[in-house]
């Protein structure tokens, strides 16, 4: 069984964390979930209904939680995700700081050289935008700008969706059929 760590930030993007929750519980994966406080708002204007969705799933984590198992790199896991990824969770990240679970996870998956895969949702970048990529990036963090192809064609949103969730299942190597490859 892979055991994933999925942090959502307020960064707007839901539908593509909802998604993703929904994939990632249709396999025998083990999720485990850190909202941050401004995920929650951002979620409610975005995605209303969306307790449905994480009433999925079964490890609940709020950003205050630093007791939590993924703060310690004794907690085996297969990666960690942080989709969508807010500039300020970015930043953080970028550059070491664990001032809340989310960043210290992250730090963790990054010390412990597993997968970490940021999923930022901002346009457009500014100059700091793109050299704390460039940090999170050097220390070994997967950086993927929910930038959808259409060479598979979608028909709707959720086909454009359903794409970037493929590609972030791909980082981190869970074998998946979301979306349509290319052939």
């Amino acid at each position: 069984m892979n055991k994933i760590v999925m942090a959502i930030t307020g960064a707007s993007g839901m539908p593509y964390a909802l998604t993703l929750v929904q994939e990632l519980g249709s396999l025998d994966i083990e999720l485990h979930l850190v909202g941050s406080n401004s995920a929650y708002k951002v979620l409610q204007l975005e995605s209303p209904g969306y307790e449905e969705v994480l009433g999925l799933v079964r490890h609940k984590y709020r950003q205050e939680d630093l007791g939590a198992p993924m703060a310690s790199g004794s907690f085996q896991h297969d990666g960690m995700v942080v989709c969508p990824c807010s500039m300020a969770s970015l930043a953080a990240v970028a550059r070491g700081l664990g001032s809340n679970l989310i960043h210290r996870a992250a730090d963790v998956a990054l010390k412990e050289k597993r997968p970490l895969v940021l999923v930022p949702r901002e346009t457009p970048l500014n100059r700091v935008h793109l050299q704390n990529m460039l940090a999170a990036h050097d220390a070994g963090a997967v950086i993927m700008p929910p930038c959808p192809g259409f060479y598979h064609q979608p028909e709707n949103i959720q086909e454009i969706i359903r794409h970037t969730v493929s590609r972030i299942m791909d980082a981190l190597g869970i074998e998946n059929s979301v979306s349509r490859r290319w052939a």
